[in-house]
Formats: structure tokens, C-alpha cells, sequence
């Protein structure tokens, strides 16, 4: 890997060809982190979609539908399909809400934490080891960097969970 810490800092970096491998940049890194995660994946006969399911489900215990679909911002249909399939094949379980009964509160069974461990094990290896190399003031220019690219709404939710030491609040 090259040594991103040496690289001088162009003071014009909002030209046309820096904005130009930025978005580059961030195709290539996420076909890297996408990568072994899909591969696992196919071996269930699951997609992206599925993985993001599982990821947010896991990051929120009992989440109900309507937020996670707020989310993921697809369509009902889509999430239908896709939940539908990780709840049949055991990786998410559905529960009725207790005070709305209409509710459906998701959380994932021992066999989808286990899933979600596999797929984010090496995603979150490349994600400890750039940061490793890139030291805290770019990490926290990085999360700068990828805030400033979230609506508001989105953007409010990583705020509200940052503690006063700078750590995320665990949420569940």
C-alpha cells in the first residue's frame, strides 16, 4: 500500500480532478470492502441487500420495520423479499411490538450474529488497518469527510451517538 501519510496535501483540492479521485477512490474502496463479504454471501444465495439487513438489524436490537426501511431507504416490497427470506431461513426473528401490535421488531438469532461476524470480520480489518496507518487526525477527518456526504437526518444519527470521549455509544 502506498504511503498515503507522505503525500503533500494540494491546497486546491476541490479541482475537478481531485473531486474526480475522490469518487474514484471510493468505488475502488468499496469494491475491496464489498468483495469477500459477496463471496460469503453467495454461498447463501443472499445479496448486498441481505448484508445490510443483517448489519442494521444487528446494530439495532428490535428496530421495527418502518425505521429500518427509513434506512435502508428502499421500497416495502424490496425489504419484504429480503426479510422475508433471512427470517424463513433463521437468521432475523420477528416479533410482534408490545404496544403497537402492528409493529414487527426485528433482531437477529445466533445464527444471523454469527453471520454478521463472518461478513464484517475482514471489512472490519481494512477498516482498522487504514486507520491504523492513517493515524487519528485522519481518521477524524475521514468521518468528517463522510458525514459531510450524509443528509441531515442521517448525519443527526452519528452525532447523537458520539460520547464525550469521542467513542460511539453502543446502541441495543
Amino acid at each position: 500500500m502506498a504511503d498515503i501519510s507522505t503525500r503533500k496535501v494540494n491546497p486546491l483540492f476541490l479541482r475537478e480532478e481531485e473531486l474526480r479521485q475522490g469518487m474514484e477512490l471510493l468505488f475502488y474502496a468499496y469494491r475491496d470492502f464489498t468483495a469477500e463479504a459477496d463471496l460469503l454471501l453467495e454461498q447463501y444465495n443472499f445479496g448486498r441487500a441481505h448484508h445490510r439487513v443483517i448489519h442494521f438489524v444487528s446494530r439495532n436490537p428490535g428496530i421495527n420495520v418502518s425505521d429500518l426501511l427509513a434506512i435502508l431507504q428502499i421500497t416495502k416490497q424490496s425489504l419484504s423479499r429480503v426479510l422475508g427470506q433471512l427470517v424463513r431461513e433463521g437468521f432475523i426473528e420477528q416479533k410482534t411490538g408490545i404496544q403497537d401490535r402492528r409493529q414487527r421488531l426485528l433482531t437477529v438469532t445466533e445464527k444471523g450474529e454469527e453471520l454478521e461476524r463472518k461478513l464484517s470480520e475482514n471489512q472490519r480489518t481494512l477498516i482498522a488497518n487504514a486507520y491504523r496507518e492513517a493515524g487519528a487526525e485522519a481518521v477524524e477527518g475521514f468521518r468528517k469527510v463522510m458525514l459531510g456526504m450524509l443528509g441531515a437526518g442521517d448525519r443527526a444519527r452519528f452525532e447523537d451517538e458520539l460520547l464525550p470521549n469521542g467513542l460511539r455509544r453502543r446502541q441495543g
